[in-house]
């Protein structure tokens, strides 16, 4: 494996797992930003597919092998549905921000109780 991909592939890696940790967190703006690393991971997992980024493209006049358009066309799909995504995350956060001036997501009630029922009793 080269350099290049390595270092590609460690990118990807370092790309999903930040947009996950973001994801899991309970403030909604955290949220959003694990949201777009993770289209932005997706993205460059998808350029990484077929050798998209080592070929020539599709017009360059020469003969041999060239690139595959599909991951690009795929990736180009990605951004805009990734686009669409985090703009109505962020309509929604600032509607939640409207409301009491916070993004943090609240403790669910039901979630406490549930954890209550799963200790263990004192018997003594």
């Amino acid at each position: 494996m080269s350099a290049p991909g390595f270092i590609l592939i460690a990118a990807v890696a370092v790309l999903y797992s930040s947009g996950f940790y973001l994801l899991l967190q309970r403030s909604l703006m955290r949220v959003v930003f694990g949201i777009v690393v993770l289209g932005h991971a997706a993205n460059l997992s998808l350029m990484l597919t077929d050798r998209a980024i080592t070929l020539p493209p599709l017009l360059t006049g020469k003969e041999g092998p060239i690139s595959d358009p599909m991951p690009q066309a795929m990736a180009l799909t990605a951004i805009v549905i990734t686009f669409g995504v985090t703009t109505f995350l962020l309509a929604l956060a600032y509607r939640v921000w409207l409301g009491d001036d916070n993004d943090e997501v609240p403790a669910d009630l039901e979630d406490r109780r549930i954890g209550r029922l799963s200790e263990p009793e004192d018997s003594s």
